[in-house]
């Protein structure tokens, strides 16, 4: 059967700061391909909507699966469906990723009939089943669907992550793939789920707390096939067990891999791994994002970090004596006054790393989503993207991201002013002269993209397609949150937080 499978324009965020491969459909479009469907990919975030269209018509998909990791994407996934439906009724339309899991129901109820089904869970283990259910009829027997009709059986987990491999040869604009100076830049998962349970994350409660590792063997033929001298390890947090980071290592050093790594990680896990993070270092680490969400012990005790301030600092002192560049993130409370956006300024003026502020967002899947106490001021989909306060402001609204977009400016200037501007030029030609021009626009994009007057004009925007109420539920009992409720691995070698 042909399979077309699409990934949604780029959100706000995204526009500027990064713009990362598809890595979750590449590995759906690996398992429909390893199963004997012709496979084709478009991702809107580097194609423009007449290619899809294009495609459509051309290729004549029995089915169109469309990737909603981000629930900013869909009121526009509705409106490709719908499309689809226009143009072919026949063609199985089905959406599937991280975000859509937790609101499936509700998608399929506003899509009007033009989504045939919502596949909850991980993509890879469904997609082959769906495929002959949609070719033989009666897919409401597929793992982890909901139709119309209700829920199927549970979602299916993968046992191992090792396979299958993500179908890169499909992406026809890798060249556009990038994250800050890394441009280009491809992605690559060496394990799966996070252990820790932070109230603002759903990563946990998608997986249900599982935790599952590549085997280096696995990672390192992977990594081998990769072209791009820059990779982004999507790892929820890096090197979690030490022994799986020094094998990952040992496998690239004798393969003879080098190139330029970025990651994410926490704070705790830099400080009892430190030798990991110094031996990928010599293998090409260059950039490290840490989660650290507030400054100070009040705000991390919110968060359910788990860590402590003096975690933190401890962690970036590390961080610099390795010689890493760091990216700081720090959530943006809209309950915070101009006195609070003035400290964090003043923070962020003091450290060397990069600070980005991300906005308290409750999504559904995360603990919040059921217990934050303040009404939702918005159920707009489009504004659930960090960058919009979805919850009442303590400030006017204007005033808020009048600050709010003042900080990101002053940190903006900080690491791309004149102080900085030799080495961003000494980059910027390194890359151009590559024919890499990502990150060229990302230094003269900010002001046109982070402004106030657009984050205002985006609330005034006619609203078609509106979350569900969240509603109250007794997160004491947090399986009630989980997407997959079967542990991948037995408990007693599953990591804990400490």
């Amino acid at each position: 059967m042909r399979l077309l499978l699409v990934h949604p324009s780029a959100l706000m965020y995204s526009e500027i700061f990064l713009r990362l491969e598809p890595l979750g459909l590449e590995r759906v479009a690996g398992a429909a391909r390893a199963a004997g469907h012709e496979v084709r990919v478009v991702d809107l975030q580097v194609s423009a909507g007449r290619t899809l269209s294009r495609e459509f018509k051309t290729f004549r998909p029995h089915a169109m699966g469309i990737s909603l990791n981000y629930l900013a994407n869909i009121p526009e996934a509705i409106q490709v469906a719908k499309a689809a439906k226009d143009a072919d009724p026949s063609c199985f339309v089905f959406f599937g990723g991280h975000s859509v899991s937790f609101v499936a129901e509700d998608v399929i109820e506003q899509a009007g009939g033009a989504v045939d089904a919502v596949i909850r869970g991980e993509g890879e283990p469904a997609v082959a089943p769906l495929m002959e259910a949609v070719r033989d009829g009666g897919v409401d027997g597929v793992p982890g669907v909901v139709t119309a009709n209700g829920r199927g059986p549970e979602p299916r987990m993968l046992h191992s992550i090792d396979d299958p491999m993500p179908a890169r040869d499909l992406m026809r604009h890798r060249r556009r793939y990038f994250i800050g100076e890394l441009d280009p830049c491809a992605s690559i998962e060496f394990t799966r789920g996070c252990p820790w349970d932070c109230s603002f994350c759903s990563a946990w409660t998608f997986y249900g707390r599982s935790y599952r590792k590549a085997s280096p063997e696995a990672a390192g033929a992977e990594m081998a096939s990769i072209r791009e001298p820059n990779v982004f390890i999507v790892d929820d947090v890096a090197f979690i067990r030490p022994e799986h980071g020094h094998a990952l290592a040992g496998e690239l050093e004798r393969r003879r891999i080098r190139k330029s790594y970025y990651l994410e990680t926490r704070s705790d896990v830099l400080l009892r791994n430190e030798e990991v993070f110094q031996r990928w270092v010599r293998l090409g680490l260059r950039y490290m994002f840490l989660g650290m969400e507030a400054i100070d012990a009040e705000g991390l005790d919110l968060y359910r970090k788990r860590v402590s301030p003096d975690d933190n600092f401890r962690a970036l002192e590390v961080a610099r004596r390795l010689g890493l560049i760091v990216a700081i993130n720090l959530i943006v409370d809209p309950a915070w006054d101009e006195e609070r956006f003035r400290v964090v300024r003043e923070f962020a003026l003091s450290v060397p790393e990069i600070v980005h502020l991300t906005v308290m967002t409750p999504y559904p899947g995360t603990e919040i989503w059921h217990t934050e106490s303040r009404r939702l001021t918005t159920r707009d989909y489009r504004l659930f993207d960090i960058q919009h306060a979805v919850v009442p402001t303590t400030l006017p609204l204007d005033v808020f991201y009048r600050e709010l977009v003042r900080t990101q400016a002053v940190i903006n200037r900080k690491h791309l002013g004149l102080r900085n501007a030799v080495g961003a030029m000494r980059v910027l030609g390194g890359n151009l002269a590559r024919g890499q021009t990502n990150f060229a626009r990302m230094l003269w994009k900010f002001n046109s993209v982070y402004n106030p007057a657009r984050q205002m004009a985006d609330h005034q925007r006619p609203v078609r397609y509106e979350l569900p109420l969240p509603r109250h539920l007794d997160v004491g009992d947090r399986k009630q949150l989980f997407v997959h409720t079967r542990p991948a691995v037995r408990p007693e070698s599953r990591p804990q937080p400490e």
